[in-house]
């Protein structure tokens, strides 16, 4: 491949919903660029960006992928991310990585939730973007419905660069805007000049006018000659658009039907024509040891930097770190300085990724996107010069909160998976793997049902090891709300030396649920040796590991020693110990024990024609609505204290509720009393588990 100055590179991400047609797109721009020799299928598992076993499997995108495509005499990096929820990480380190986007919506669906998101994550990294509404070919699907859903949601912003032609219901061609002039296809991508029909001429004034407004817009000479009703020309109104779609002030909408190579060309020809260069973008990082703002840029005459985006960790192409060059040029046998863990990087090949193919390069200059081979390195990691150590931003990740419990089957693989786990984690940091100790369970983080899926999906087909999910144990706890007074002794004689422990206890509520156990010793007369008050300790330390309720772990108790007695002889650490832990069992059984259970502050933000489904359902789960806010982007934000029992699953219902569009996030926030019926429950079950096996 060849390589690119920063001004001849767009690093573009390709945004939408899932089934939106982003991976037909991009299949459609290789193709006729001329990078692939025959026009894959999402059906038939053959295309350049969906390459893993489980997308052919499953026939979407799960993971991002690179896709550089030459188009006059420019480099085109695309980014082809998943549209759905599940795989939100990969969308947000590649918006993260790209200087425009291209949100592309289903002329089929229209307007979706996706879509929204989408345009979200642009606001949030003030990207320049255009629409691509797909799948033209589809009889009575309504460009003008797409158009109006989009201008109602996103103002004067939206401009159409083309409309389409038909005939017979049938997408023959299109008109362009800018040029005031119609086009009829002849042999799918090829097309030759026609006449604008006369059913067009309402819209296309009106979307000509829109786009005429926006030019007149951008200088005062403009907006006198706009007024003066002078015509501009083509070079002017192009240059116009290009400067207010840099801006964000114009997002323009194009259409097109990918799969038969329809506006495909035109489209690849406007990212070249409006989206900026890296060049024109602004990127700017701290130098580590004098904390001083390094303004990079994109500028090839500066030290060499770059940020680690993405990470791939794949058995069969082994690991790779996807980089962006934030300033100078990157040559394949440069030594590279790690910033984040301060160790030196070697570089031994360069290369770009086309989907899963790695081709070498010599260098990569700043703006372009790339792949080191073999980096101890991991996303979100700076790579710079001993000289100019830049450390930049990482890209921020949405947080998975969607847990299971995970066993495995064959006790040999634990090794295995954890090695595995800890590659798949390196490749999507929207996973988390956890150990609860105190519940004896493993636990799986990720972004959703479908995505814990494909984690298991994956470690089968990738490292050949099996796990098995399941709902997880909640972290109760058991604590005492009166106070008791009891005795325990530990006496055996069975010839020889005895053994003999004797202890007499109060126990009550420390008021303090921070804390297993509170220890005090008031002994008077040596009833028990001091020697021994270690032990006595040690056995309320076992005790509370595993409360008598239900054998979850004890807090908020306080235990006084005040009495008891030893043999002389007999005596010894361990049946002090033995007599305390009989003690304790007696003491907190005869004190009122209540099992307690972990509350959760959650936070909902869901649009406002929801909240009342949303409200129903958090009471109907024992939460407590705490207030309601308006967010500012047309949604509410709604705050409860709900238990962490009844949140199991909330994700796929929420998504459900509100069509995808709600979003939750949720934090502990204290213990309180379980009612009755939860704790008669949980004792029961905890019973016959404990009955089965122990943990």
């Amino acid at each position: 491949m060849d390589i690119y100055r920063t001004d001849r590179i767009r690093n573009v991400v390709l945004l939408g919903h899932g089934g939106a047609g982003k991976t037909t797109l991009v299949e459609a721009m290789a193709y006729l660029s001329g990078m692939t020799n025959r026009l894959g299928k999402v059906s038939d598992g053959n295309t350049v960006s969906d390459f893993d076993k489980e997308e052919i499997k499953r026939g979407f995108s799960i993971s991002t992928s690179v896709v550089p495509i030459q188009w006059d005499k420019m480099k085109l990096n695309i980014l082809d991310t998943p549209g759905f929820f599940d795989f939100v990480g990969e969308a947000e380190e590649a918006v993260a990585a790209a200087d425009a986007a291209v949100i592309v919506v289903s002329g089929k669906s229209g307007v979706q939730v996706g879509t929204q998101k989408a345009w979200d994550l642009c606001e949030k990294y003030k990207l320049p973007r255009m629409i691509f509404v797909t799948e033209m070919d589809i009889d009575n699907v309504s460009y003008r419905e797409v158009v109006e859903s989009l201008t109602e949601l996103y103002g004067k912003r939206i401009a159409p660069l083309h409309m389409p032609i038909r005939e017979n219901e049938k997408f023959v061609g299109y008109i362009n805007i800018v040029k005031n002039k119609g086009r009829r296809y002849i042999e799918k991508d090829k097309k030759e000049e026609c006449e604008i029909p006369e059913y067009s001429q309402e819209y296309l004034e009106k979307y000509r006018e829109i786009l005429l407004e926006s030019v007149a817009e951008t200088s005062e000479e403009f907006m006198d000659r706009y007024f003066g009703g002078e015509e501009f020309s083509v070079a002017e109104i192009s240059a116009a658009l290009a400067m207010n779609v840099h801006e964000g002030s114009l997002v323009p909408v194009c259409m097109g039907s990918p799969v038969n190579l329809q506006g495909v060309s035109n489209l690849l020809d406007d990212i070249c024509g409006y989206f900026p260069s890296p060049k024109e973008r602004e990127r700017a990082g701290i130098i580590k040891n004098t904390s001083e703002i390094y303004e990079a840029n994109y500028d090839f005459t500066k030290a060499k930097s770059a940020t680690i985006f993405k990470t791939i960790v794949d058995p069969f192409i082994g690991k790779y770190s996807m980089i962006k060059v934030c300033s100078g040029v990157i040559k394949s046998n440069d030594v590279l300085y790690n910033v984040d863990e301060e160790i030196e990087e070697k570089l031994n090949k360069l290369y770009v990724l086309e989907g899963n193919k790695p081709i070498e390069v010599p260098e990569l200059h700043a703006g372009d996107i790339g792949a080191i081979g073999k980096l101890n390195s991991k996303t979100g990691d700076s790579l710079a010069t001993k000289a100019t150590p830049v450390m930049y931003g990482k890209p921020e990740m949405s947080v998975p909160y969607t847990y299971k419990r995970y066993k495995t089957p064959n006790k040999g693989d634990v090794d295995k998976i954890s090695q595995a786990l800890s590659k798949m984690m390196q490749e999507d940091l929207t996973i988390r793997s956890e150990n609860d100790s105190l519940n004896h369970q493993t636990l799986l983080y990720g972004m959703g049902d479908q995505h814990l899926d494909i984690i298991v999906s994956k470690l089968k087909e990738r490292y050949k090891v099996d796990i098995e999910l399941s709902k997880p144990k909640v972290a109760f706890r058991e604590t005492i709300r009166k106070s008791s007074d009891v005795e325990g002794k530990y006496k055996k004689q069975s010839g020889g030396h005895g053994q003999y422990g004797h202890v007499k206890m109060k126990f009550e509520p420390s008021g303090d649920l921070e804390t297993p156990c509170v220890f005090e010793q008031i002994v008077v007369g040596g009833a028990v040796p001091k020697n021994y008050f270690p032990a006595v300790e040690k056995g309320l330390q076992e005790s509370v590991l595993k409360g008598p309720l239900a054998a979850y772990p004890v807090v908020g108790v306080k235990a006084v020693l005040y009495d008891g007695s030893y043999h002389p002889v007999d005596s010894s650490e361990m049946a002090f110990k033995m007599a305390t832990i009989m003690a304790f069992k007696k003491g907190f059984m005869d004190a009122s024990p209540v099992l307690l259970e972990p509350i959760v502050t959650m936070k909902v933000s869901v649009p406002d024609k929801y909240t009342g489904d949303v409200m129903g359902d958090l009471n109907k789960r024992r939460g407590r609505v705490l207030g309601m806010n308006p967010d500012h982007n047309g949604n509410q934000v709604i705050e409860a204290d709900v238990p962490m029992l009844e949140i199991y699953g909330y994700s796929t219902v929420l998504r459900s509720m509100t069509g995808g569009s709600g979003d939750f996030s949720y934090e502990f926030a204290r213990y309180e009393q379980a009612p009755s019926d939860v704790q008669a429950r949980e004792i029961e079950a905890r019973a016959v588990k404990e009955s089965d096996s122990e943990d």
